[in-house]
């Protein structure tokens, strides 16, 4: 097998399990019975799973509050195009509380810059955030919650800045500045 023949079922294999994966969140937006969240970002249908989180609202609530792009990425796992928020580039002195349910979840002054793309902090707000493994597309990360609404927010990476060394990877749609 060349190198192009071993790339080639590569990507083919990948782009595979991501378009299964777009299907079954899709199909289970309204279909699900599953009442506890599973490890799969994408399948997770936090509507039936918010059981164990303060602020619990149905699909047809969640939507009523959200823009179709918050609802997508909060409530159905979804990923915002990177350098497509304008939190990446906020820098003032203020709170980022989620966009679902305002509580609030870093400082600016635990934000960096990581040229990710992304909103990124090295620490959150003690007890803001809840996390759980992400095995979807054949890797494993660690899925960012908040800990009262359990809207997803992002994930958490160990190559972030001193002191904590990790980087909270956040979408920008999943959050609301608050200024100083």
């Amino acid at each position: 097998m060349t190198k192009r023949d071993l790339l080639l079922t590569g990507a083919a294999v990948i782009g595979s399990s991501w378009l299964f994966q777009l299907w079954r969140s899709r199909s289970t937006d309204s279909t699900s019975t599953d009442s506890t969240p599973t490890d799969s970002a994408i399948a997770v249908d936090l509507t039936k799973a918010t059981k164990k989180y303060q602020i619990m609202k149905t699909e047809d609530e969640w939507k009523q509050i959200l823009t179709p792009e918050q609802f997508r990425v909060l409530r159905k796992h979804g990923t915002e195009r990177s350098f497509s928020s304008p939190l990446d580039k906020e820098y003032s002195k203020g709170t980022y509380n989620c966009a679902g349910c305002d509580q609030p979840l870093f400082t600016s002054d635990t934000k960096f810059n990581s040229r990710t793309g992304w909103p990124s902090f090295f620490q959150p707000i003690e007890g803001a955030i809840a996390t759980t493994t992400d095995t979807s597309l054949f890797m494993k990360r660690i899925e960012v919650h908040c800990s009262r609404c359990g809207g997803h927010l992002g994930h958490v990476f160990d190559d972030g800045p001193k002191p904590t060394g990790q980087r909270y990877c956040m979408n920008g749609v999943s959050l609301k500045f608050i200024p100083a």
